[in-house]
């Protein structure tokens, strides 16, 4: 029987595998969070040594020796952060909305991501919405704890329909009347017949310190946060 070899861990890699309790663990997600954040970073001398992009690791090194960086799914990032694994996170104001995140302190507003939190749906031809007057409206989401929220604030009743993407389509087929999603430029809206109609909350991302990890680990986290709240401007 045949066997796979693992692959051996380069020396910056290795270092940052298992405990890391004397340096800093940083959660990030992939995509343009991820991005917009590595300028702020390089900002306080934390840079990766490689591409996420172009590797199946998690957990990267960075150019500064006590900083490593997680990269996960974005709504694990509070999560980690609130349960220690991580001990800073960046995280869209959305995700920390919809999920919560208790023993977490919201540092600094990133002023990155930018993007509005907007229900949306069918329009005509002269671009009147098209939504059923009568009954329950059916909302499609992933962010269903704050459609509930924000229905409720407005005195209405709905059915909220979960999903994990590709929301665009769930009017076009009659899944739901309407969409609570996040909207950027409103183009994949607009592709597919699609508009956006009322602003739920202006997001952007933030940068969320573990409670714990804030008063044990000041002596690392207060010139980076310093840098980084520099870099924002």
């Amino acid at each position: 029987m045949s066997s796979v070899n693992p692959t051996p861990l380069d020396a910056a890699s290795a270092a940052v595998m298992g405990n890391f309790d004397h340096g800093l663990t940083l959660a990030l997600s992939k995509g343009r969070i991820l991005e917009e954040t590595l300028p702020l970073l390089k900002n306080a001398g934390i840079e990766l040594l490689e591409n996420p992009d172009k590797s199946r690791k998690l957990i990267f090194p960075t150019t500064h020796p006590l900083v490593r960086i997680l990269i996960l799914r974005a709504s694990d990032v509070p999560a980690y952060v609130e349960n220690g694994a991580a001990d800073i996170g960046v995280a869209g104001k959305d995700v920390l909305m919809e999920y919560g995140a208790q023993n977490v302190y919201e540092l600094i507003d990133l002023k990155i991501a930018n993007c509005r939190l907007m229900t949306a749906g069918r329009v005509d031809s002269a671009g009147n919405r098209q939504v059923p007057t009568a009954g329950r409206l059916k909302i499609a989401t992933k962010y269903i704890n704050l459609t509930r929220q924000y229905y409720a604030s407005r005195g209405e009743q709905v059915d909220v329909i979960k999903l994990y993407g590709s929301m665009e389509l769930a009017p076009l087929v009659g899944l739901g009347d309407l969409i609570v999603d996040v909207v950027d430029t409103g183009n994949t809206l607009r592709a597919n017949g699609l508009a956006p109609f009322d602003l739920i909350a202006t997001i952007s991302s933030r940068l969320i310190v573990n409670k714990a990890s804030y008063k044990r680990k000041q002596a690392v986290l207060s010139p980076i946060l310093a840098d980084i709240e520099a870099a924002v401007g």
